[in-house]
């Protein structure tokens, strides 16, 4: 690969820097005017409460989609939704080849199948330590740990210096399907010299190393053996080392194992046709559920993060055709809580207790580990690698300014602390932030995708707040009411604090605001529309305190 004159290698994160989630990455190498692209990961992340009706949140992508001639290729490092989940929906609007593992090829295209109207995406398998090269981009795949089968750090090779781009990774020496991380690679590529390690920065506040996955298979072992009824355990549905270690501490307490929720079954489905599950007794069907002693069943279940169509919470509410907990069963949370979903996980924990539950969660036993790397692993992955700059990534504000300090104390001699939307230039000179490129996000609000304007998020909230009123005026043709106008109000509190309908003193107020514009005035239909708009907002603020949305509707 020759190098040209004024050739720059440059990193621009458009998710996953500064938020935990949503990661898309670009890497661009040549002259400022006529660089070459390649993207690593298409993720998404989920909304929240802010975000009514909204079922995805997507990165906004403009940026690339403005260099489409010169974008070469998209890489997924591994099938979790905050790495791959924006595929289908972005995709459409790239149209480039996409490379990936087969495990993701395989949860890619099961995941197609239940999308309705999701593409057809072609895809190039790629496998541990193979190497391919998309334009002036020459990378290999690490195999490293993680919780998912074959997760990969990138080795991505230009002609301005090498940089290693982790993913999701850790350090596990005993994990339950496999691959260990490959210090033997990542020593190579230091002895080589490396330029930039762009760095997952989860677990950057987290002192010491993550327990194994075996221990953890272990702990789960004691756990279900010495439990008196049914045991429960939900967990990551991608999570297929936990799910083996699940089902093989079943199969070691001599009892039987159920899979409960679609998400799950997807995922078995994929990784046992890779072989990822052989050698473990069939999973029972739910029908079969009733006939079985409750000493004698574990069921593996989706829900862990109180999700309420998950089949914890349906458990939890008692909705199941066939399968339901009883008083003395034990329920087991194999996973961490993610920021933002404390109260539905309480919740459903708190409906399982009431039910006579025995809860276990990580804190109790050993129950869960984390797939991302702590501080004493990060200190290794240094230690192999001796990047020149350190960039860390995956993580808010507070992860990454931990990690950049730990690079720093580590010896790394330049740190780089950006932010979605920042340019890095990584060679040639110092690292340097040498442009803000447009970054953001857009949802996914059924089969539509748009800006939160575009898809009307922004006044959804507001209805969720204030509801809404509408108003529709009738004047004749001397520009006097024609009759009192129609008032609708939907979410809007019924009366006042001394019992006034709430209706009559808005529509009251649009009668007055029509009376008090002289009649030559009244001809400006739009001045009839926003002073009746105000007069009923002022109307419900003074008797409720809140001003709901308002449409009025005037016609002569």
């Amino acid at each position: 690969m020759a190098k040209s004159d004024n050739a720059e290698l440059v990193f621009v994160p458009l998710g996953g820097v500064g938020e935990i989630g949503m990661n898309f990455a670009l890497y661009g190498y040549g002259p400022a005017d006529d660089r070459e692209w390649i993207v690593v990961d298409v993720g998404v992340t989920f909304p929240d409460p802010a975000h009514p009706g909204v079922d995805l949140i997507l990165p906004d992508t403009r940026f690339i989609e403005e260099r489409l001639a010169n974008l070469r290729g998209i890489v997924i490092t591994h099938a979790h939704e905050d790495h791959y989940g924006a595929l289908h929906d972005i995709w459409p609007k790239l149209k480039v080849p996409v490379w990936a593992s087969p495990f993701t090829a395989g949860m890619l295209e099961a995941k197609r199948q239940g999308e309705q109207g999701a593409p057809k995406i072609p895809v190039t398998v790629y496998r541990a330590g193979e190497k391919f090269t998309l334009g002036p981009f020459e990378i290999e795949a690490i195999p490293v740990a993680h919780s998912i089968p074959e997760p990969f750090s990138l080795a991505i090779t230009t002609p301005a210096g090498t940089v290693i781009h982790t993913g999701d990774w850790k350090i596990d020496l005993a994990p339950a399907i496999g691959p260990k991380t490959d210090e033997a690679r990542f020593r190579a590529y230091g002895d080589k010299g490396v330029l930039a390690l762009v760095c997952d920065s989860t677990n950057a506040l987290r002192e010491g190393e993550s327990p194994t996955e075996q221990a953890v298979g272990a702990s789960l072992k004691e756990i279900i053996s010495k439990a008196e009824g049914r045991v429960a355990v939900t967990t990551f549905s991608s999570n297929v080392g936990r799910i083996r270690s699940i089902a093989e501490a079943a199969r070691d307490a001599g009892r039987q194992c159920l899979l409960l929720g679609r998400s799950l079954k997807r995922v078995v489905d994929v990784a046992g046709e890779l072989g990822y599950l052989d050698g473990l007794p069939e999973f029972i069907a739910e029908e079969d559920y009733g006939f079985i002693p409750r000493d004698n069943l574990v069921v593996i279940c989706t829900g862990s993060q109180g999700e309420p169509l998950a089949a914890l919470a349906k458990l939890s509410r008692d909705e199941m055709k066939s399968v339901a907990l009883t008083a003395g069963d034990t329920v087991i949370f194999s996973s961490r809580t993610i920021p933002g979903n404390e109260k539905a996980i309480l919740e459903v924990k708190n409906r399982l207790i009431d039910l006579g539950m025995k809860i276990i969660e990580d804190g109790d036993a050993l129950v869960h580990v984390s797939g991302h790397p702590r501080r004493s692993e990060l200190r290794q992955m240094y230690e192999w690698v001796r990047p020149k700059i350190g960039v860390p990534v995956h993580g808010e504000a507070a992860h990454l300014v931990a990690q950049g300090s730990l690079m720093a104390m580590a010896g790394i001699g330049q740190v780089a602390q950006i932010r979605d939307g920042d340019m890095l230039r990584l060679a040639p000179g110092a690292a340097t932030i040498i442009d803000q490129v447009p970054f953001g996000r857009v949802y996914k609000d059924g089969r539509l995708v748009g800006t939160d304007e575009a898809m009307g998020v922004k006044d959804r909230r507001k209805l969720s707040f204030a509801g809404h009123v509408a108003v529709n005026v009738v004047l004749d043709e001397k520009y006097e009411l024609a009759g009192d106008p129609d008032l609708v109000a939907i979410g809007v509190a019924e009366t006042d604090g001394s019992g006034e309908a709430l209706e009559e003193l808005m529509l009251d107020a649009a009668i007055g605001a029509v009376d008090s514009i002289p009649r030559q005035r009244r001809k400006d239909l739009d001045l009839v529309q926003e002073s009746v708009r105000r007069a009923v907002r002022a109307a419900a603020n003074e008797a409720w305190g809140k001003k709901p949305l308002v449409t009025v509707f005037v016609t002569r």
